[in-house]
């Protein structure tokens, strides 16, 4: 017995060997731990009361007492709201942007120094190469009454002075703009600035210190500590130090005589601040170049030239335009550059990654196509040609590929044959023949998806030649989103709803104000708005037509009516009309959603109520049903129909006119009859037309009402 005994012991501490180091170290930590507690709680005593006096020992004072006086820092204080009676109330506005309410400061804002003479050539390109970069930029001259630039604000101070130029633009800037941008940068209108690394700079260094950063240059006949910083060039300077500056420049304006004003700025600040320009701070060093005559950009190697913030001085508009093609060329092979690093890096660590290389998606670094969760969501393809697009705008199943459409389908060949050579060049050469398919689509994770059959012409280095079928993939993708400035507008507009009625739709009629009212809350209606009724307006026409109806409507309401056209078997839901108020500015932009039609149902059945307990389950829901939409029953969002819109009546009224000045006489009635409201503003106005699903603007199915609409009822 003792030998299996032995046996089976030495096999169980052979399994409990590795584990034996854990074993002994939990309880090592264990006991340490008893025995540091029973340590500590060995008085009796509890540490935190007791108070700690002179070093005889702990004093004699009551625990409670202690413990009082040492929660008293940490008990809320609690202030009675009080109003003076005697003082008039005065009611709080809050700010129209969180932005301004946090405090919160643009980073950079651009001034250019201009003259009458190069206002309308220098300034203009200046204009065209950076504005687009910065989020304001402002051109200051002296001439009075100077012709503004399109697209340019200009200020004139009335005084060509040098002097007095700088001080007055430094006082516009500390008036209008001192408490919402961070840097001011200070340029003329003869040199070039490389935007994005400007505003990279700005970006890195501190807000909260006086900086008058730029490219220094000495002072005749001053100490080598006095320099100020060279207008050539531009020049930074932080809002602090305007903030500072600014009580001293009537005094440098009278004191300081100087033809030039980047000079009188720094003997002001070094006079009356002690601050003096500096080339580099925190790290960031402010580089510059300067252009020698008839020197040509495109050959311009040095390191210099390369890596320069400002390009000074810039004689003409053309060299301008050129400097910005270098510079624009060089970011742009940095950043294909940056952008092949990435990928490269991605490539190599998605196979640690759980998925492995099968989790990379094409383009490497984008994000990866669009999974739809249901048929609704489903993206489809649009099939084109070199000459036709099988997807037309108004419904026809053939149109001419033309305009923006037809540039968009030649770049994407001319980029598909360009990277077919760049991949095989020198062993062959590919030559565009035809295009055989194309099919393209709008991803809204990734961008523009085009699937390309291309018939090529394959040429080899002996010149054998080929012809070849091949399909190619390509993607536009998005870039930076950008917020787009739109005026601002409120939810307290008053909308008029205009309902078109046909004689057969007249029993309808009562359905939808009755579900029009249990949706719009018809009580908190009424007691807004007290003096709301029903208006009803009967019109006579040989053939219904929304636009005839709306020049009646639109002749008894003031401009700025805001009206909802709908239908009859519409069924607007109770958020419908403050989005209606919110997508439709006046003067800018009309709003036509895209309804949920629901389907016959006969096809789709809507779910019936719950039944009493014991009823039995529900039936299923209906195919196609979408919950998540706010349909009840199955549909589909209807992107040909535009019967909704919303739009204000001043609007109306301009697109209107144009269209009978455009259109004259028999013209004008015949085209009146195949016009919907959509079509007016399409072709006759200016305004941006805004289509977007509206799941809580959903039709009812109805049968096609073809026969009574021929009829002129």
């Amino acid at each position: 017995m003792a030998g299996p005994t032995a046996m089976r012991l030495s096999s169980v501490l052979a399994l409990l060997r590795p584990a034996l180091p854990l074993i002994l170290g939990l309880s090592l930590g264990c006991s340490l731990s008893l025995l540091r507690v029973s340590w500590i709680q060995g008085e009796g005593e509890d540490p935190c009361v007791v108070a700690v006096g002179e070093p005889g020992g702990p004093q004699n004072l009551d625990s409670g007492t202690q413990l009082d006086q040492s929660d008293e820092d940490f008990k809320p204080r609690i202030v009675p709201y009080y109003r003076d009676p005697n003082k008039p109330y005065k009611k709080v506005l809050r700010t129209r942007y969180i932005q301004t309410e946090l405090g919160s400061r643009e980073r950079l804002l651009v001034a250019v120094l201009t003259s009458r003479a190069t206002l309308s050539t220098l300034a203009v390109a200046v204009n065209r190469t950076v504005a687009h970069h910065f989020p304001r930029l402002l051109y200051f001259t002296g001439q009075r009454g100077a012709r503004t630039p399109a697209g340019m604000q200009v200020v004139s101070h009335g005084d060509e002075r040098p002097a007095w130029l700088m001080s007055e633009t430094l006082r516009h800037l500390h008036t209008h703009f001192g408490a919402d941008y961070d840097w001011f940068f200070v340029m003329q209108d003869d040199t070039y600035v490389q935007a994005p690394r400007l505003a990279a700079l700005a970006g890195h260094l501190s807000i909260n210190q006086d900086l008058y950063l730029g490219r220094t240059e000495e002072f005749i006949g001053a100490g080598e500590q006095a320099r100020y910083c060279h207008g050539g060039f531009g020049y930074l300077l932080s809002r602090s130090l305007l903030l500072r500056l600014w009580p001293h420049l009537d005094g440098c304006r009278g004191d300081i005589l100087s033809a030039r004003p980047d000079e009188w700025l720094g003997r002001c600040l070094i006079d009356s601040l002690g601050i003096g320009c500096v080339s580099q701070h925190q790290g960031q060093q402010y580089r510059s170049f300067e252009l020698a005559k008839n020197r040509d950009p495109e050959k311009e190697e040095s390191s210099a030239f390369l890596s320069a913030f400002a390009v000074h001085p810039v004689s003409e508009g053309t060299l301008m335009y050129r400097l910005h093609k270098r510079f624009s060329a060089l970011e742009l092979e940095r950043a294909y550059s940056e952008i092949e690093q990435l990928q490269a890096q991605i490539r190599n660590l998605t196979v640690l990654t759980p998925e492995g290389e099968a989790g990379l998606s094409w383009p490497i670094g984008l994000p990866a196509p669009f999974t739809p969760h249901s048929r609704f969501e489903v993206l489809g393809w649009d099939y084109f040609t070199e000459q036709h697009t099988f997807s037309c705008a108004d419904g026809a199943p053939k149109c001419p590929l033309q305009g923006a459409s037809r540039a968009d389908v030649g770049d994407a060949v001319e980029t598909a044959l360009e990277q077919l050579n760049r991949r095989y060049q020198p062993r062959l050469r590919f030559q565009k023949q035809r295009l055989l398919n194309g099919y393209r689509r709008f991803d809204p994770a990734r961008g523009m998806e085009y699937t390309l059959d291309l018939l090529l012409e394959a040429v080899t280095q002996r010149g054998h030649r080929r012809a070849l079928a091949r399909r190619v993939s390509l993607l536009r993708p998005l870039s930076r989103v950008e917020i787009l400035p739109m005026p601002y507008v409120t939810e307290a507009t008053r909308v008029q709803l205009v309902l078109p009625l046909l004689v057969a739709e007249a029993a309808a009629a009562p359905a939808f104000l009755e579900a029009f009212a249990a949706g719009a809350a018809a009580a908190e209606l009424e007691r807004r708005y007290p003096g709301t009724r029903l208006a009803w307006l009967a019109v006579r026409a040989e053939a219904p037509s929304q636009v005839r109806l709306l020049d009646v409507v639109s002749k008894k309401h003031p401009v700025d009516t805001l009206f909802f056209l709908t239908t009859v078997w519409t069924r607007p839901g109770p958020e419908v009309l403050n989005r209606c108020r919110m997508n439709a500015i006046s003067g800018w932009q009309a709003f036509f959603p895209v309804h949920f039609q629901e389907f016959s149902p006969a096809l789709a059945p809507q779910r019936s109520p719950q039944g009493p307990p014991g009823a039995g389950p529900d039936p299923p829901s209906p195919p196609g049903a979408d919950p998540a939409r706010g349909a009840p029953a199955g549909g589909r969002f209807d992107r040909q129909a535009s019967a909704e819109g919303c739009f204000y009546n001043a609007d109306y009224l301009a697109a209107r006119a144009r269209l009978a000045g455009e259109l004259a006489g028999q013209e004008e009635e015949e085209a009146l009859e195949g016009l919907e409201v959509v079509d007016v503003f399409l072709r006759f106005s200016g305004l941006h037309l805004f289509r977007a699903v509206e799941p809580g603007l959903v039709q009812k199915f109805s049968l096609p009402m073809t026969t009574r609409l021929l009829s002129g009822e």
